[in-house]
Parts: structure tokens; C-alpha cells; sequence
């Protein structure tokens, strides 16, 4: 099966495309390689990639609406994970424009691709941003969403809305999946576990928002891949309830929340870190920065039933796992014995 990974370069874009690979799919992956981060830790995935015989990659942004058409004609894929997008709560308060283009534009192009070269499933990541000031945990996704605190989260709730217009209209399946701050081996530089634990080993603090009291549903690489693969193989149905909820439609459509289900406090998460590398952090506790939420806890149950999703990997096995392919990555001197 041919199938588009968009954002193929990215965390979870690597990942994904690889593990498809492994199961036999063609792969076609486009990245616009941006500088947001570290364009070599891009490219060092991309080696990871491109010596299998599946794996096709173009760089291409997702905004160039006359290359993306030219993309989806000449490969026809019958599946696409459209994973690119501008990321980052806190980057979307300093250039808004950014997230314009290839959240909102660049996702409207996905969208006439995937219509326009009939494809047979569409997931595409939304983001547990999208829950913003609602206070009710676990987040469900039969909960309201209509109060973003951040742009970030206002484009992710834009394209639940645009994935749910398609659906209707030209009966396009489209999967939206709100991520739980993903973490693992070959993590995101803007992201706490590659932070935290950059610059514990050099010896520099680490910043601390809300001086510690914050909670996060950490969710293992591992476990996002699985559930990203099981609901790109399980193509939605128009529901056939009498009534429908956020989650639910009479359009092929469907949101899942896609998380660990299990939130952990911000000081624990620092000293699994501390603990796995034998270094005390030094840390500089600062107030809530804006656009931030105090907790996040997914109830995955929806998907569950879905595809069978079940998280297994706990923080205090996950993190550990960052941490030994960091020093692997940047070739640092071996973690102490009592690690």
C-alpha cells in the first residue's frame, strides 16, 4: 500500500513512516525541513530512512499548493498521515503567521489532495492543546473545546472542524488524533525531556513554570506509533447514533484523544532525569507562562474500543530510553554505573 507521511522528517513522522515501512508499505515522505529546531536532527532521521527500498522522500511544504498537487497526482497514495505542522504553544505567541501558513493553508492543501486523488483514509494529528481552559479530567473527547489558550491550539480545533466539513461534503474518512506530549528517542529539542536533560548534563538550569505544580500525560513514542498505525487501518463510518458528539458524526469522521491516560507531576518527571543520571538538576523556578494548561490526562477509552489502544510504557521505563539514545545520538561519555 502506498502510503503519504507527511512531516516524515519530525519526531513522530519518522517513527510512523518507519514502522510502516517494516510492515512492507511504500512510504512517500515530505518535509519542508524549517529551522524551528536543529535541521541536522531532521536530516539524521532522514538517514535512518533513506536506505530502504520503499521510502520516498521530497522536500516540500506543505503551504505550496501547486507541489503538493503535483505530489498527490504522481503517487496516488491510498492513505496519507499528515503529521506536518507548525508546532509549539509558546513559539505560536512569538510568530503567528508560521502557524497560518502550514496549519490552517497547508492543511486545507492536505484536505484537496486527498478529495481530488480519492484516498481512503486521512488521519491527521490534533493536538490535546485543543482542550485549553476546560478544567474536566480526563479530557474526553465528548468534552467542549471552544476555548483555546493559545494559536497553537486554535489551528489544531480549525482543523478538526475544516477534517469534519470534508467529510461531509465529499465523504472523504478523515481521523483526527489529539496527542498527549509525546516523548522518546529521537525527541523533539523544544520539547521538556530533550530540555531537561541537555542541560542538566551541562550543568545549566532548567526552567520550572508554575514552580513545579503542573501535571502531564507523558506518552511513550512507542505507544503513539502503535495507535497511529491501528486507526489509519480502521477507515471511519458515518455514526449511526440519533444524536452526535464532538467525537462522533454522520460523516465518515471521527476524533480520538491518543494518550497514556496516566498524568505525571512535573517534579517526579525531573527526577526520573536526576535519578537515571546520577545528576542533581538545578533548576529556576519561574510563573505560568502563557498559553500553558496546569494538567493533561487523556481517556483514551473511545479508541480502545476503536482499535484495541492500550499504552504499556510507563514514564519510568520511557524516559531512561531518551536518555540512553541522547547520549548514544551526541556520542556523550557513558552514563555513570549506578545509573
Amino acid at each position: 500500500m502506498a502510503i503519504l507521511v507527511t512531516g516524515a522528517a519530525g519526531f513522530i513522522g519518522y517513527h510512523v513512516a518507519h514502522t510502516l515501512l517494516n510492515q512492507g508499505h511504500s512510504v512517500i515522505g515530505i518535509d519542508n525541513l524549517n529551522t524551528y529546531y536543529d535541521v541536522r536532527l531532521k536530516q539524521a532521521r532522514l538517514d535512518q530512512l533513506r536506505p530502504h527500498p520503499q521510502f520516498q522522500f521530497h522536500q516540500l511544504d506543505i503551504a505550496d499548493r501547486a507541489g503538493l498537487h503535483h505530489l498527490f497526482a504522481r503517487h496516488t497514495p491510498e492513505r496519507v498521515v499528515h503529521l506536518a505542522a507548525q508546532a509549539g504553544v509558546r513559539y505560536s505567541l512569538e510568530n503567528p503567521h508560521a502557524y497560518a501558513d502550514s496549519n490552517l493553508v497547508g492543511f486545507v492543501n492536505i484536505l484537496e489532495g486527498c478529495r481530488h486523488h480519492p484516498v481512503k483514509h486521512l488521519v491527521f494529528a490534533s493536538s490535546s492543546s485543543v482542550y485549553g481552559a476546560n478544567r474536566q479530567l480526563p479530557y474526553a473527547v465528548s468534552h467542549n473545546v471552544d476555548h483555546p489558550l493559545s494559536l497553537y491550539a486554535a489551528t489544531k480545533k480549525a482543523n478538526e472542524l475544516m477534517a469534519h466539513t470534508y467529510s461531509h461534503l465529499y465523504g472523504l474518512p478523515t481521523t483526527g488524533l489529539r496527542f498527549f506530549t509525546v516523548y522518546g528517542p529521537w525527541g523533539r529539542p523544544d520539547m521538556a525531556p530533550f530540555k531537561f536533560t541537555k542541560a542538566i548534563i551541562e550543568g545549566r538550569p532548567i526552567d520550572v513554570y508554575n514552580h513545579g505544580h503542573m501535571r502531564r500525560d507523558f506518552t511513550y513514542i512507542d505507544d503513539i506509533v502503535e495507535g497511529v498505525v491501528r486507526t489509519l487501518e480502521h477507515s471511519p463510518h458515518p455514526s449511526d447514533r440519533h444524536t452526535v458528539d464532538p467525537g462522533h458524526s454522520h460523516a465518515p469522521y471521527r476524533i480520538y484523544n491518543i494518550g497514556n491516560g496516566h498524568p505525571v507531576e512535573l517534579m517526579h518527571f525531573i527526577q526520573v532525569i536526576e535519578n537515571y543520571l546520577g545528576i542533581k538538576a538545578k533548576t529556576n523556578m519561574l510563573p505560568m507562562q502563557p498559553g500553558d494548561v496546569l494538567e493533561t490526562c487523556a481517556d483514551v477509552t473511545a479508541l480502545q474500543q476503536a482499535v484495541g489502544f492500550q499504552p504499556t510504557t510507563p514514564l519510568d521505563l520511557g524516559l531512561p530510553k531518551f536518555i540512553d539514545w541522547y547520549h548514544h545520538h551526541y556520542q556523550l561519555s557513558p552514563l555513570p554505573l549506578t545509573a
